[in-house]
């Protein structure tokens, strides 16, 4: 036998989920699904390959070129491993769009793929909650993705000091671009990629990019300044009517006569980088000073399902990732302090009871709902089974020798308390349940 092992460590950019990193991540997912169920969102899911070119026509430039892990099959088929779930909501939509009854409100929790240098907040695999909301276009379709986004950050227990849903239009950003920085086609392409990165560089590196990309520094002081305007001063900039300034005109007039209006902000910078994004956008912020960073965000993107098929189908969404997530709710202390207890219970085992009548008990606590673990280890001292159900994180134990079974009765200990309860074997389940909380 080789000497030389194979590594224990998980692919650069990958995480292994021991049984505690589960126990959050069932909390985490738990609760996503209760919020956009209670909008009357149903689960979906892909593959997790598709063909390259389902990414390819419309997830952008940077993921196409620098993210997608992708590569030939044995058919000789050119695959990619998802790197978002939108294209391939699409797809599917697209796939029996004569049956689908419309609007489509389908959400999919699942993971992701993307070649990108692992930091804080970044990883190269992900999970990701989608939500999507197909029909046609409308105020109302915005509004509610809107509320969906802000219900779930408030769901974990975040308040409007802890977080800022930033809100842009893809139509009004082009056309503040074109009339008010006076920024050709191609400078509105590389202006884009920087103003998406903006937040996340330092002023002159984001300043020397766009010099380095051949943006004049005019336009440079432009931009800078309607970065600082409000979106009524830049719509009343504009010489024609902009359907971009009228859709967040609109929408903000809806959030203003509702709850939403402290959770949400206008935000010129706000552009979005996936290429498939046509109107209303949002970008949900942590408003903590040590991690001011974008966590999760969508929008709208019109006609996508014209990539498969001749049909008009306008559809918004967005993508809740988990990593960025998760520390959001660490830095704000949001992750209950419980979460790693474990209600069950532990059955402690003795020699001079036969083992059958541990499996009754057990199999009894089972039919009833109530999840529970028999002792196995070898060392039966009852110390060391006490010891054993608390580095478990178990809640009670049960204790039933010998002396125990031949005067009918169990003895329920509370691991958390150390108090003792003494219950009639006959009526164990009965007087259990009201210990069992």
């Amino acid at each position: 036998m080789s000497d030389k092992f194979l590594p224990t460590n998980s692919y650069i950019g990958t995480r292994d989920f021991y049984p505690d990193d589960m126990r959050v991540r069932n909390w985490f997912f738990a609760k996503m699904r209760k919020v956009v169920e209670s909008f009357g969102y149903e689960e979906m899911l892909g593959p997790i390959l598709e063909p390259f070119d389902v990414f390819a026509a419309k997830s952008g430039e940077e993921i196409v070129n620098e993210q997608v892990y992708h590569f030939t099959d044995r058919g000789e088929r050119h695959m990619a491993i998802r790197p978002e779930m939108t294209p391939t909501v699409a797809r599917m939509v697209a796939a029996k769009s004569g049956e689908i009854r419309y609007p489509v409100r389908w959400y999919s929790i699942a993971n992701f793929m993307r070649y990108e240098r692992p930091q804080k907040g970044r990883l190269r695999e992900f999970w990701q909650l989608n939500v999507d909301l197909l029909g046609e276009s409308g105020l109302e379709y915005d509004y509610e993705i809107l509320s969906v986004m802000v219900n779930l950050v408030k769901e974990f227990g975040a308040d409007e000091t802890m977080f800022k849903v930033k809100i842009n239009n893809r139509r009004f950003y082009n056309d503040v671009m074109r009339e008010v920085v006076n920024a050709t086609p191609d400078e509105m392409k590389v202006i884009s990629k920087a103003v998406d990165k903006r937040s996340k560089l330092p002023r002159d590196k984001y300043e020397e990019w766009l010099k380095d990309s051949g943006i004049p520094g005019a336009k440079i002081d432009r931009l800078e300044e309607v970065f600082g305007m409000s979106l009524s001063g830049l719509a009343g900039k504009l010489t024609g009517d902009s359907q971009g300034a009228k859709e967040l005109t609109d929408l903000f007039g809806l959030i203003d006569k509702t709850g939403l209006a402290p959770y949400c902000e206008f935000d010129f910078s706000i552009v979005r980088g996936l290429e498939y994004y046509t109107g209303n956008i949002f970008e949900v912020y942590d408003l903590d000073p040590e991690n001011r960073r974008a966590l999760f965000g969508g929008g709208r993107y019109d006609n996508l399902i014209g990539l498969f098929k001749k049909a008009e189908v306008s559809g918004i969404g967005f993508g809740f990732g988990d990593v960025t997530f998760q520390n959001f709710l660490e830095t704000h202390m949001l992750i209950p302090s419980d979460i790693h207890e474990n209600n069950g219970v532990l059955i402690t085992v003795f020699d001079d009871v036969d083992y059958s009548e541990y499996i009754r008990l057990s199999d009894e606590l089972r039919v009833s709902g109530i999840k529970n673990t028999i002792y196995f280890g070898g060392n039966k001292k009852m110390g060391r089974q006490f010891q054993y159900a608390e580095s478990m994180g178990i809640k009670f134990a049960i204790v039933m020798g010998g002396n125990e079974l031949s005067e009918g009765k169990v003895i329920v200990k509370d691991m958390t308390t150390r108090e003792q309860t003494e219950i009639k074997r006959a009526k164990f389940l009965e007087d259990f349940r009201k210990i069992f909380r």
